[in-house]
């Protein structure tokens, strides 16, 4: 689990399962495995199997503390879910609850639960099973949704009510039924250390968390990248990305604008250690992690 400042906030990563590995033939289907291949001095073997051809992804969500507010963003798979049979994600059962305790963190405790977007691994936790109903895990939290992002997700929810294996019913619709919900627009400023911002093209709402405090920056870059060889290569969209034109474009022009600026950059699903800089390499650029 990984703890960094940024000025007076403090982050952590509250990990659900730390290496999932996936074949790059399935993460990224339109990635070149001869120059995978060529970043193997790196990969491997934190971040890839390349004799197997698998590249590894951690689920984790991430605890901000702030002067102000307890706050978690994106809350993976979550215990107990219906998943259509998935080979990961269905009735998993993690110690992610522990895990968030461990870190000094009672549910009661949260202010805040922010969704970078709503795919199955991020709002899992929303929500648990209680005497058969799914309850918000959070109860004296406010679930900050983003409004491109829920709407476009009721209206899929509508017409087919196990799009997203039937996790909007589970994680999301208990807490709206709840009153807990917060629909913003995709630039809302939470608490002025805490503020969204659009990054559409892996769902039609995507956003990144922009974290400021005493001239320090980070950003929680949800699924706009996957692995960390994409940011070498943005324009190999992940096979999740909904709209894997866009997505590439959005991907670019995030490693374009983070790179070199000394802004921390915090992924969701990138191995420990998780967290780095994006820095230029030659034409090109890579991802510098802190260690």
């Amino acid at each position: 689990m990984i703890s960094v400042s940024i000025g007076e906030l403090r982050v952590d990563a509250i990990v659900e399962e730390s290496l999932v590995p996936m074949p790059f033939s399935l993460l990224m289907p339109g990635g070149d495995p001869a120059l995978i291949d060529a970043e193997r001095h790196w990969l491997e073997p934190r971040f890839a199997d390349l004799g197997k051809g698998l590249g590894f992804l951690s689920f984790h969500t991430y605890l901000l503390r702030t002067p102000r507010h307890t706050i978690l963003v994106d809350t993976c798979v979550g215990n107990d879910k219906d998943r259509g049979g998935h080979a990961f994600f269905h009735g998993l059962r993690s110690g992610w609850l522990d895990n968030l305790r461990l870190a000094g963190v009672e549910p009661e405790a949260v202010d805040f639960v922010l969704c970078t977007h709503m795919h199955a691994d991020h709002i899992g936790w929303n929500t648990r099973l209680r005497d058969g109903r799914w309850v918000p895990t959070f109860p004296n939290a406010r679930y900050v949704f983003n409004r491109r992002e829920y709407e476009h997700r009721l209206r899929g929810w509508q017409a087919d009510a196990q799009q997203g294996y039937g996790s909007f019913a589970d994680s999301v619709l208990p807490v709206v039924e709840s009153g807990q919900s917060l629909i913003v627009d995709s630039d809302h400023d939470l608490e002025g250390h805490v503020s969204l911002e659009p990054a559409e093209g892996h769902t039609p709402g995507n956003v990144v968390i922009n974290l400021r405090s005493r001239g320090a920056r980070a950003v929680l870059s949800g699924d706009v990248i996957h692995h960390p060889v994409q940011v070498k290569y943005p324009e190999w969209s992940a096979a999740f990305c909904e709209d894997p034109v866009l997505s590439a474009a959005c991907r670019r022009r995030f490693v374009e604008t983070h790179a070199d600026t000394g802004t921390l950059i915090l992924p969701a699903h990138f191995p420990s250690p998780t967290a780095g800089w994006i820095r230029s390499d030659g034409s090109r650029w890579r991802f510098d992690f802190l260690d």
